[in-house]
């Protein structure tokens, strides 16, 4: 669990929150997300789609004063947030590879559905949403929340905790693992857990 408590709130009321909030936000869809590639680490851009939802994203988030902003050092979350921080506010920005999505080892770049007839249906499941299930020479889950957490609780709590409200635009995996920590998720449970491109999610102070 965090040191500092939150909980999850819907957008509507940030407005009557009168604590500081955390807004989650995964990149719009990437072009390997359209071709149904694994990526990892590959530094591909948004897709058209994604550049939309970005925008949309924007628009959801207008009301809301950042004062700081953190990314990946992937250009597809870089991306994200600045097309977002474009249109709300220009905020400054710390890009870590603490916030990386999962690497996928010898996954990336190959097509899903191709990785499916090549180890099996039921392999590449376990790989993609085991908890401690590793693809060759690439990271599980509990990898990435093990480099992810200690820098959210380092830098990201740091300045909630100093009252700022905090936009982070990163990956699928990479918030996995925050949103896991935030809720209390057990292993079994974030395995369920589904991040959506550019939808916000919201979290204040309890």
């Amino acid at each position: 669990m965090p040191t500092t408590p939150f909980r999850k709130i819907e957008l509507g009321e940030i407005a009557e929150s009168h604590h500081p909030v955390l807004v989650l936000v995964r990149h719009g869809q990437s072009q390997w997300n359209k071709e149904n590639r694994f990526t990892g680490w590959i530094d591909v851009d948004l897709s058209e789609k994604g550049v939309d939802e970005c925008t949309n994203a924007a628009e959801k988030l207008a009301d809301i004063s950042f004062q700081v902003g953190y990314t990946s050092k992937l250009l597809r979350a870089a991306r994200s947030l600045e097309l977002i921080t474009g249109r709300i506010g220009i905020i400054p920005v710390v890009k870590s590879e603490a916030l990386n999505e999962r690497h996928y080892g010898d996954l990336q770049g190959m097509n899903k559905d191709e990785a499916r007839e090549r180890f099996g249906a039921e392999q590449i499941h376990r790989w993609r949403r085991g908890f401690a299930d590793r693809p060759p020479n690439g990271e599980s889950l509990e990898d990435t929340c093990m480099r992810t957490i200690p820098f959210f609780e380092s830098e990201i709590v740091r300045d909630i905790e100093l009252g700022r409200n905090v936009l982070v635009v990163a990956h699928g995996n990479s918030l996995r693992a925050i949103v896991m920590h935030l809720e209390g998720l057990s292993r079994e449970s974030i395995i369920q857990v589904e991040i959506p491109t550019a939808a916000p999610i919201c979290y204040t102070v309890k």
